[in-house]
Formats: structure tokens, C-alpha cells, sequence
């Protein structure tokens, strides 16, 4: 149990320390690891994860790490107290390094962030952290498997699995979008259309 603690602060640490652009940024990252790399929880459970973590107070970045650290213990068969500690410590995990660089860039950024070098990294950053986020809402419709050279691409059909979804998917971009809606409305709105439909 201990090896595996440990590979959850290990992981959710690299991604804290390597996400830019906030919580929507980090589920890509966050995805790479626990779904493709090291094969902790199914696509499948990490959307509903992102959903639960959607709805609920709190960065969803952060939500997400608490959610998955608990399935992961859990589920390797480590029972709910070992659930509850692996979401703990996946939760303080990903804060540290934030807390860490903020306290280190707070000492200088007074001194450099009128610098030209400064306005130009975080001219670079903004489209970097825009994609972030549209990779982490692809990772959520199509799940990419390399054979060799040769990219298979499906549509995750859990997610998906008719065109009323598509339906809705589209009325939440829209509305989000336009900015005809806040983010609460839409997922209020979208979660009790799910429940008639469905």
C-alpha cells in the first residue's frame, strides 16, 4: 500500500508542478497519467469523475485529483479508509507545488513583471494553456490508441452513447460560448435534462 501512496503523491505532484491555465488545463495531465500511463482508473470512470468534480464546489483541477486518489486506493482492493487517505494526500499533492512556486515567484515578481521578458512569456503561456483546455475536452469525446506509427481513434461511446448527448453538448457549448449562461446554470440545466432524457 505504501508503494502505491507513494506513486499517487509522485504523480499528482508532476502534474501540479507541470499544469498551466487552472483546473480545466490539468485534466488532460491528469488524464494522461491515471488513464493512459499507469492504468489506475477506466475512461469511463474518469468522465464520470470530471462530472462529479464539474458539479461539485471547489477548482474542479483539485476536485478531480480528490475523486481519483480515492478510486485508486479503493479500488486496488485497500478498502474506504485507504480511499479517503489516498485522497488526501493525491488532493495535498497537487496544491504543493503551487504553493511552493507562488511562494518563491512572490519574492521577484515586483522586481521583473514590468520586464519585456516577462510579457513575453505569458504571451506564449495564454494559447498554451487555450489548448490545455481543448485537449482535455477531446480526451473526453475520443480516446486515441498508437499501433506503431498509426493513430486508432474511437469516440468514447460511454460518453456519447446517442445524439440526444450530442444534443446537449452542443446547447451547453453554445450557451457557454455566447456567454448567454453561466457555468452554473449549464450544468444545473444540463443535469436535469439528463434525468428526463435518461
Amino acid at each position: 500500500m505504501t508503494g502505491l501512496l507513494l506513486q499517487l503523491f509522485a504523480t499528482f505532484f508532476f502534474i501540479g508542478l507541470f499544469n498551466f491555465g487552472g483546473g480545466g488545463a490539468m485534466l488532460s495531465l491528469i488524464q494522461g497519467q491515471v488513464v493512459t500511463a499507469k492504468g489506475w482508473i477506466t475512461q469511463g470512470m474518469f468522465t464520470d469523475i470530471v462530472a462529479i468534480s464539474q458539479s461539485t464546489p471547489g477548482p474542479i483541477g483539485i476536485n478531480c485529483a480528490t475523486y481519483v486518489g480515492y478510486e485508486v486506493m479503493h479500488g486496488a482492493g485497500y478498502g474506504p479508509l485507504a480511499g479517503i487517505l489516498g485522497s488526501t494526500l493525491a488532493t495535498f499533492a497537487v496544491v504543493l507545488p503551487s504553493f511552493i512556486v507562488f511562494f518563491l515567484i512572490i519574492r521577484v515578481f515586483n522586481k521583473f513583471h514590468e520586464s519585456r521578458t516577462f510579457e513575453d512569456i505569458m504571451r506564449v503561456l495564454r494559447p498554451v494553456v487555450t489548448g490545455l483546455i481543448i485537449a482535455a475536452a477531446l480526451v473526453l469525446i475520443f480516446s486515441t490508441r498508437w499501433d506503431g506509427l498509426q493513430p486508432q481513434v474511437r469516440l468514447i461511446t460511454e460518453n456519447f452513447p446517442d445524439w440526444k448527448s450530442w444534443v446537449l453538448f452542443a446547447a451547453a457549448f453554445a450557451l457557454g460560448y455566447t456567454r448567454k449562461a453561466g457555468p452554473i446554470a449549464i450544468i444545473l440545466g444540463a443535469g436535469a435534462l439528463g434525468l428526463l432524457i435518461y
